[in-house]
């Protein structure tokens, strides 16, 4: 892999935390993502199913993590079933991990090929009475049609063993994924600080006529460079009136002369993700206008980090958000308190200008897996994201940040990314 080691300790905690929820007489079954097909025998790039591994660490397809906690044999309480390493494979794809390699990342002493799952979980069937099995429930708009190797190991345990109760691994993860740990907080770190490097970088390249692309390549540069594993989302660099469309990501326009440029971007780095947002001067040098705007974004954002505390509620921090933002439109002159008066109460005059949520967790996912009706807890890993759009100006502004809760408050993850209009300003000069 790219990216530095992680250490086997993590997993191991994770898997005794997971096991420790779990019914009595019960097995978790947790299988690794698909390589999606491109086009004749080409494919995308791999990305692994983000349960399988936060419970085993192994970062590559035809993989299988088992958990029986119950099980008579200690060697039966986790076992690992990975694919196969031959000639064959060698000479084609280069080396999977071999069954030592496995045993060292993960911290699971019994690695199996995966030729033999159906007859292990044949043996352990007869012993449990209870499945748990994962499936993406978790913001399912890009994979509602898609039958992935979860739904195929749900249709293969339910046809082989109909009279076993079933439950979900989501209900276990949920819970555990939100509060990270410290190793797991310097690994969002590291991707923060590629991401830092990617900015910087595009502060020197940025200047009237460019385009949105050659911009995203500095981002893909300093990805690259940093070890990141991916982009954590398509980059959202937008100029002008394109960063008033919330999920624009073409890159594929000219940055204009008197234009502000919305970059919205993330590096994936050992499966964990950043997600940060900057607008910056195309001539390097803020309007009257520009500047106001952006500074009204600023105030709401250094507002919303103070309310990341451990007991807060999502809905009233996103109530209080939204107030940070109707007093920033007043002072712009976008609303006014007699429509604030009149508004009808299911679109608050506010939308017009800031219409998204403006926290979301962070970890191996980017929109990380939570319960929005549990409040903010130590070691919760969020970020902070407020903006506001005016189409009719072209100006479409959003900063935001990555932060960690902390029994005091919290701890901005990513403060060494330039944020301030005269930092800012200073940079692209130099630059």
């Amino acid at each position: 892999m790219r990216y530095n080691k992680i250490p086997t300790s993590l997993f191991v905690e994770n898997r005794k935390r997971f096991c420790e929820k779990m019914q009595s007489n019960s097995i978790a079954i947790l299988t690794s993502n698909d390589v999606m097909p491109n086009n004749a025998d080409d494919v995308m790039g791999f990305a692994q199913n983000n349960d399988l591994f936060y419970l085993s660490g192994i970062d590559q397809d035809e993989t299988i993590l088992v958990l029986f906690p119950d099980a008579i044999k200690e060697e039966n309480r986790a076992i690992l079933f990975v694919k196969e390493v031959s000639e064959h494979s060698k000479i084609w794809e280069g080396d999977f991990l071999t069954k030592e390699e496995v045993v060292d990342v993960s911290g699971v002493k019994n690695v199996k090929w995966i030729h033999e799952f159906e007859k292990t979980i044949q043996l352990f069937a007869f012993e449990s009475d209870v499945f748990y099995l994962g499936h993406n429930e978790h913001i399912k708009r890009v994979t509602s049609e898609i039958e992935t190797r979860q739904d195929r190991m749900i249709a293969w345990c339910k046809q082989k063993y109909p009279l076993h109760q079933y439950d979900r691994v989501a209900k276990i993860t949920r819970q555990l994924r939100p509060v990270k740990s410290v190793e797991e907080i310097k690994i969002i770190q590291e991707a923060i600080a590629i991401s830092i490097k990617g900015f910087k970088g595009l502060l020197k390249t940025i200047k009237p006529n460019v385009k949105e692309y050659e911009l995203e390549a500095e981002l893909t540069y300093e990805m690259v460079k940093g070890g990141g594993t991916r982009h954590a989302f398509k980059p959202i660099v937008a100029s002008g009136k394109n960063a008033c469309a919330l999920h624009y990501n073409f890159n594929k326009e000219v940055c204009k002369d008197g234009e502000m440029v919305l970059v919205d971007f993330g590096v994936c780095y050992a499966n964990y993700n950043s997600d940060t947002t900057r607008c910056v001067p195309v001539n390097g040098k803020f309007s009257e206008r520009q500047r106001a705007v952006y500074q009204s974004v600023l105030n709401c954002l250094k507002k919303g980090e103070e309310l990341f505390k451990p007991g807060v509620f999502p809905k009233d921090y996103e109530a209080k958000m939204a107030d940070f933002v109707e007093f920033e439109l007043i002072q712009l002159g976008l609303i006014t308190a007699e429509e604030i008066k009149n508004q009808n109460p299911d679109f608050p005059a506010y939308k017009e200008y800031f219409m998204h949520g403006t926290a979301h967790y962070l970890g191996l996912d980017v929109h990380d897996v939570g319960l929005y009706s549990r409040p903010f807890e130590v070691g919760m890993v969020l970020t902070c994201e407020p903006g506001i759009y005016i189409s009719e100006e072209g100006i479409g502004c959003r900063l935001e940040n990555d932060y960690v809760i902390t029994e005091n408050g919290c701890i901005n993850l990513s403060i060494d990314m330039p944020i301030e209009i005269d930092e800012i300003e200073a940079l692209i000069k130099e630059g």
